[in-house]
Parts: C-alpha cells; structure tokens; sequence
C-alpha cells in the first residue's frame, strides 16, 4: 500500500513537473519564465568566462549573503516590534525533502535500465554487429568533429537554452504560416524529383517537341 501511495505520489509530482516546464518554455508567465532564462543564460556566460569552482563559489557565497541578510533583518524587525514570529525560513526547514526506499529503488532501476541499454547499444557500434549502422556512427562522429572544430561544448549549450525557450513560442505564433511554408517546400521538392526522374524528364521532351514542332 505504502508503494503504491508513493508511486501515485511521484506520478503527480511528475505530471506537476512536466506541466511547469512547458509553461515556462512557452512563456505562459513571462516574468518567471524570464527569471529561469536569465539565471541559466547567466550562469552559462559565466562558466565561459570562470571555471566551475570559482562559479559555484560565487554562487553559494551570494545566496548565503541574501539569507543571511534576510535572517538579520527579520530578527531585528522582530526585536523592535516586539513579536516572536519565529524562524524566516520555518516553513521551508520543516518540509519534507527524504526519498524513500522504493523511490530510490525505481530511480535506480531506470538509471539501470538506461545505463545498460547505452552499453549494449555502443558495444553493437564499436563491435560491428551490422556494417551499415557502424559507418552511419562513423559518419555522425566525423560530423562532429566539425561541429567541435566550430563550437566548444558550452556555446552548444547556450545554443541549445535558448532554441528551447525560443523556438515552442515562435512555432505556436505562426504555426499556420510555417506549415504552410514547409508544404510549400515540400511540393517543390516533389515536382523537382518529378522532374528529374527518367519519367518526368521524357515528358518534359515531349512537351517541347511538341511545343515546337505542332501545329501553331
């Protein structure tokens, strides 16, 4: 029964989670989705400029100088008002943050699950159990290796943050218009292999042959 009610648990917080990540990626609140970007771009631009100890660093350092301040300030409000509303951050010491064992567990097993599945996956590449997946994981490194000569592993990043919190709204705006676009597009390509096939480069001759040659 305990499992079984923190299953259902974890399938809520889930569902919670999913539902608050699109809202930010499609900006339904713009000034919290603007907090999120900003701190991620923030902290992004920083690592390119400082390593990662010294961000880290800086980054504790100014949390513990805004709760401490906070703490300090409402102790001396307290102090002067004469009331006794307890600690600041009450509400958030008191909640509860433990995993239990069945939730590790089941983190455990899709850690597992994944884990193992990449191995047997790369294991089947580098081993060539089938040729023509082995050469398309060539190809794909050897791509990379472009991509890597271009951008290092943090503009990749950068990149990537701000497609994710750019391209859903772009896409929900003017969705009419780029599918439009995109079949538009696509036609052309069509009528182009058409046109370059065997079958359709036949008919485009007889066409001009008689365009040419028949009865004006």
């Amino acid at each position: 029964m305990q499992a079984s009610a923190d299953s259902t648990k974890m399938d809520c917080l889930w569902s919670n989670w999913k539902c608050q990540a699109i809202n930010l990626l499609y900006w339904r609140d713009i000034k919290q989705t603007g907090i999120v970007f900003g701190s991620l771009l923030l902290l992004l631009f920083s690592l390119t400029q400082f390593s990662v100890v010294s961000v880290v660093a800086y980054l504790a350092l100014a949390g513990l100088s805004a709760t401490i301040s906070f703490r300090i300030y409402k102790s001396v409000l307290q102090a002067v008002q004469k009331t006794d509303e307890g600690h600041p951050f009450k509400a958030y010491l008191d909640m509860e943050m433990n995993l239990s064992q069945d939730q590790i567990q089941k983190y455990t097993d899709c850690l597992q699950l994944y884990v193992n599945s990449t191995v047997k996956e790369l294991r089947r590449l580098f081993l060539v159990q089938d040729l023509v997946d082995s050469l398309k994981f060539a190809v794909l490194m050897w791509l990379l290796t472009y991509v890597g000569a271009l951008f290092n592993g943090l503009t990749l990043l950068i990149m990537a943050v701000v497609s994710m919190f750019t391209l859903p709204v772009v896409y929900d705006k003017y969705q009419v218009r780029l599918c439009s676009s995109a079949m538009s597009i696509w036609f052309c390509l069509v009528n182009a292999s058409l046109t370059l096939s065997p079958l359709g480069l036949c008919r485009h001759r007889l066409i001009n042959t008689w365009g040419l040659c028949g009865p004006t």
